[in-house]
């Protein structure tokens, strides 16, 4: 606040207090020399039309990979020399073998899968399925649960490798026989045996 003296008026003091007022200095939100980024976000129509074509671009090469490799015999009969030594496309050869046989399967029982589709004569199946064993080991951490009560655990208990819940279910833990905790970690597989 401006000091009031004997030489100032109601006009000099109005006038102080207007130049010392930081309300009215402007603060503008941006920088002066703020550019909004060049690179535009996408929109769901260019979202969904790329992964269609990478969806599109999965099939042709399903369907362009047998083009340059031998199909094994589709009458259910494997024999080692129909096999292509390399282990990742054997992989192949035996997951279309696997898929040709359930296709023949659901066309023989009248039932069509929803996902298979015709595309030139040739029946395109998705390359992931529960008997493809091509999956890669999963990276997140094995969960734990607790061996008593059956929630996930937080804590292991160091002497006998029991994983447990919290302080409450530890009492019990502490409580148990050896055999009991055997038991306990028989039922989880982790019990060792001594011959």
């Amino acid at each position: 606040m401006a000091p009031i003296t004997t030489a100032s008026n109601e006009e000099t003091h109005g006038a102080l207090l207007d130049a010392l007022d930081l309300q009215k200095v402007p603060k503008p939100f941006r920088k002066p020399d703020w550019k909004p980024p060049q690179r535009r976000n996408k929109n769901l129509k260019q979202i969904l039309s790329e992964a269609q074509r990478a969806q599109q671009s999965i099939i042709t090469t399903q369907q362009n990979s047998g083009a340059s490799t031998p199909l094994p015999p589709t009458d259910g009969t494997i024999t080692p020399a129909s096999l292509n030594p390399n282990p990742a496309q054997a992989n192949n050869d035996l997951s279309r073998v696997v898929l040709e046989k359930n296709i023949a399967a659901q066309q023989t029982s009248g039932v069509v899968a929803s996902l298979t589709a015709n595309v030139g004569g040739l029946a395109v199946t998705p390359s992931v399925t529960y008997t493809s064993i091509a999956a890669a080991p999963s990276l997140k951490p094995k969960k734990k649960y607790c061996d008593i009560t059956g929630l996930p655990a937080k804590y292991t208990d160091p002497k006998s490798g029991l994983f447990y819940f919290n302080a409450e279910v530890y009492k019990v833990v502490k409580n148990l026989s050896t055999t009991q905790v055997q038991e306990y970690l028989a039922a989880r597989g982790a019990n060792t045996v001594l011959k």
